[in-house]
């Protein structure tokens, strides 16, 4: 059995059976041929599938890795409910890897200060309107309160006013499977914004019960 005629078949069945889409099949092809090229078009046994899976977390990261693993698999699995192979030599290797830790990316401390900085001027200039001074201390408020908390943003737009205790500045957040946490906000000048902003917005968070009014995201800076 020669792989590339297999593939062939494997191609028109993913496209008029399966009715994959084309550029789906295109990525099924670019990885099969890929693995002919490294292992040849003999049915590999198990060594020789070892040796590419080493080839390819050489080469590739680890979502790219477990692509490539699955489009020759589902290769293999075609080929073993067909009949045409008498064993899947997939059976006998250990594809299972340990899945690497992506930690979530953080915006630098200078773009943050940069950031209020320019908001902070910002609300400084006397010909801006009210309205506009107004969504300006909003935005200040929601940079300072996750700067300073470690907030997600999902946690920020959910944040109840009933869950924000300013007088002794803790917030309780609302977490997964109904759990709570609270935060504590120990900066001084932090909480005066927070106390300025809910002053400022005290009918929208009282009509809403969201300490940060939902109706005026989309005014953000």
């Amino acid at each position: 059995m020669l792989l590339k005629e297999e593939i062939n078949k494997y191609l028109n069945y993913c496209k008029f059976q399966k009715e994959l889409d084309d550029k789906t099949i295109k990525a099924y092809k670019a990885d099969l041929e890929q693995f002919i090229t490294v292992i040849g078009e003999n049915n590999p046994d198990k060594e020789m599938l070892n040796a590419y899976l080493v080839y390819l977390h050489r080469m590739y990261k680890q979502k790219t890795v477990k692509r490539k693993i699955a489009s020759v698999k589902a290769l293999f699995h075609y080929l073993e409910e067909e009949e045409l192979i008498e064993i899947n030599p997939f059976h006998k290797v250990k594809t299972k890897f340990r899945e690497e830790v992506i930690l979530p990316k953080i915006i630098p401390r200078d773009i943050i200060e940069q950031l209020l900085n320019h908001l902070y001027k910002e609300r400084s200039i006397k010909e801006y309107s009210e309205w506009r001074k107004k969504i300006i201390l909003r935005d200040i408020a929601v940079v300072e309160t996750l700067f300073s908390t470690g907030l997600r943003i999902s946690e920020l737009c959910h944040l109840q006013n009933k869950y924000v205790d300013l007088k002794n500045g803790v917030l309780c957040i609302q977490g997964k499977g109904g759990k709570e946490r609270y935060l504590q906000i120990g900066n001084n000048d932090v909480l005066s914004i927070l106390n300025a902003y809910k002053k400022s917005f005290e009918d929208e968070i009282k009509k809403q019960g969201y300490f940060f009014c939902q109706s005026l995201w989309k005014c953000a800076v």
